[in-house]
C-alpha cells in the first residue's frame, strides 16, 4: 500500500471498529492502528447484559470481527494498551510506557465508562461490579457460580440495570432493583411504559423498589449488606451498579479540543482540529431533525457516525443525519425505539386488538411526532420510523384506535 499516512483510531469498540473497515471501504491506503485498553479481541457490547451474562459461551462468539480480518484489510491491532496524550503540534499519541504513534488523520472514539455514584464502601466492596467490558460481565457469572445463595442487588432501574436483572433471573438468581427515582426509567420513558417493565419484572420472580437511595455499602460475610437512606436494607451474594456514565472526555480535553457534554463535532464527525473526529458515545452532535446537540449512547449512533467520519476522511461529501433508535431485550419482551422522547407534551398508547402482548407509546410535542417506543410490535416502530424521517403529522385519533391497521397512509393527516 502506499504510504500516505497513518489514521490511529483511539477506541476498538462499535465505533473505532467499523472506522478502520469503513476507511478501508472508502479507499484509505494509509495505515491503520487501532487502539484500546481492553485487552480481547474487539466486542459487542450488548450481550454483556444479555445473552453473555445468562449462558456459558465464550466470549469469542460475540466478536465484532475474527482476527484473520483486520489482518486481511491491513489493520493492526494494539490492545491492552492505553493511550495517555495527544500531540497536536507534532500529530502524534503517546502511549503509557512512551511509545508514540505518529498520525495523520485521529479518530477518538473513546466511549464513556461506568459512573460511581457516592456511596459508602463502593470502593472497597469486594463483590460489587460494574457492567462496562467482557472482563466485567465474565466475572460476575463466575462469581455466581461461587455464591451458594446466589441473591444479586442492582443498583439503577434504567435499560442496563433491568436488563441484568432479567439476566439473572433466567438462572433463577434472587433479583433485587433498587431504583433512586419513584419509577423505573424515570428519565427516558412515559409513566406508562415504566409500569409496563415493572409488572414484567414482578411477574417473572424480579423484586422492585422504587425510591430507593443506597447510602452504604457493608461487608458481610462473604456478601454484603446494602443500605438505603430510608433505614431499608438488603442482604447481597452480589451487587451490580448501573446508574449512568462518564463520558472519556480528558484525552480530548487535554488536547485543547472543543468540550461540551463530550466532543463537539461538526456534521462530518471532526473535531475543533481539522486532523481528529471523535465518533460514538463521547462525540457531541448537530441533529438536524431535532435542531439540537445531541450525544447518543447507541450502536447505531456509533456504526452511522464511523461510516461518516470515515468517508469526510477520503475526501467524500458527507453528512451525519440519522434518526436514532435504540433496543432492549428483556425477558421475552423486544422493546424498540426511534426518535428522542425529551421534551415531550404528550404521550399517546396505542394497543393492538390482535396481540395482547404488543402495543406502542407515541411521543408528541406541539402536534410533531418525536418518537415511538415500541412494545413487541416491529410493525409500530417501523411505521414510527417513517413518519419521523418525513416529518409528517397524523391522525391521532386514528392512531389510538386499534381497528385501524398501522400503515402509514391510514394515519396521515390532510
Amino acid at each position: 500500500m502506499t504510504k500516505i499516512g497513518t489514521c490511529v483510531i483511539v477506541g476498538a469498540s462499535h465505533a473505532g471498529v467499523n472506522a478502520a473497515f469503513a476507511l478501508r471501504k472508502e479507499g484509505w491506503e494509509g495505515e491503520i492502528t487501532l487502539v484500546d485498553i481492553d485487552p480481547m479481541l474487539p466486542y459487542h457490547r450488548p450481550p454483556l447484559s444479555k445473552a453473555l451474562l445468562s449462558n456459558e459461551e465464550p466470549i469469542e462468539k460475540y466478536c465484532l470481527k475474527s482476527a484473520d480480518s483486520y489482518t486481511g484489510e491491513n489493520i493492526y491491532l494494539k490492545l491492552g494498551y492505553k493511550v495517555e496524550a495527544i500531540d497536536r503540534k507534532q500529530q502524534s499519541v503517546s502511549l503509557v510506557g512512551g511509545e508514540l504513534l505518529p498520525y495523520k488523520k485521529l479518530i477518538l472514539a473513546t466511549g464513556a465508562r461506568a459512573l460511581v455514584p457516592p456511596i459508602e464502601g463502593i470502593e472497597t466492596s469486594t463483590n460489587l461490579y460494574f457492567l462496562r467490558t467482557a472482563s466485567d460481565a465474565l466475572h460476575i457469572r463466575e462469581r455466581l457460580q461461587h455464591s451458594p445463595q446466589k441473591r444479586v442487588v442492582v443498583i439503577g432501574g434504567g435499560y442496563i440495570g433491568l436488563e441484568v436483572a432479567a439476566s439473572l433471573r433466567k438462572l433463577d438468581v434472587e433479583v433485587t432493583v433498587l431504583e433512586r427515582e419513584d419509577r423505573l426509567m424515570a428519565r427516558v420513558t412515559a409513566p406508562e411504559l415504566s409500569d409496563y417493565f415493572q409488572g414484567l419484572h414482578e411477574e417473572n420472580g424480579g423484586k422492585i423498589c422504587t425510591g430507593k437511595t443506597v447510602t452504604k455499602i457493608e461487608p458481610l460475610g462473604n456478601g454484603s449488606k446494602v443500605i438505603c437512606a430510608d433505614g431499608s436494607s438488603f442482604l447481597a451474594d452480589i451487587v451490580v451498579v448501573g446508574v449512568g456514565i462518564l463520558v472519556n472526555t480528558e484525552l480530548a480535553e487535554q488536547a485543547g479540543l472543543e468540550i461540551e457534554d463530550g466532543i463537539k463535532v461538526d456534521a462530518t464527525a471532526r473535531t475543533s482540529d481539522a486532523h481528529i473526529y471523535a465518533i460514538g458515545d463521547c462525540s457531541f452532535h448537530y441533529n438536524p431533525h431535532y435542531n439540537q446537540y445531541i450525544r447518543l449512547e447507541s450502536v447505531q449512533n456509533a456504526v452511522d457516525q464511523a461510516k461518516v467520519a470515515a468517508a469526510a476522511i477520503c475526501g467524500k461529501d458527507v453528512t451525519y443525519d440519522a434518526i436514532p433508535w435504540f433496543w432492549s431485550d428483556q425477558y421475552d419482551v423486544k422493546l424498540q425505539m426511534v426518535g428522542l422522547s425529551q421534551g415531550y407534551d404528550e404521550a399517546l398508547v396505542r394497543r393492538e386488538s390482535n396481540n395482547h402482548k404488543a402495543f406502542s407509546i407515541w411521543y408528541f410535542k406541539e402536534g410533531n411526532l418525536l418518537a415511538v417506543d415500541a412494545v413487541n410490535n416491529a410493525r409500530a416502530y417501523m411505521m414510527g420510523t417513517k413518519i419521523i424521517e418525513r416529518n409528517k403529522r397524523i391522525d391521532k385519533s386514528k392512531l389510538i384506535d386499534p381497528e385501524v391497521e398501522l400503515r402509514p397512509a391510514n394515519f396521515l393527516s390532510a
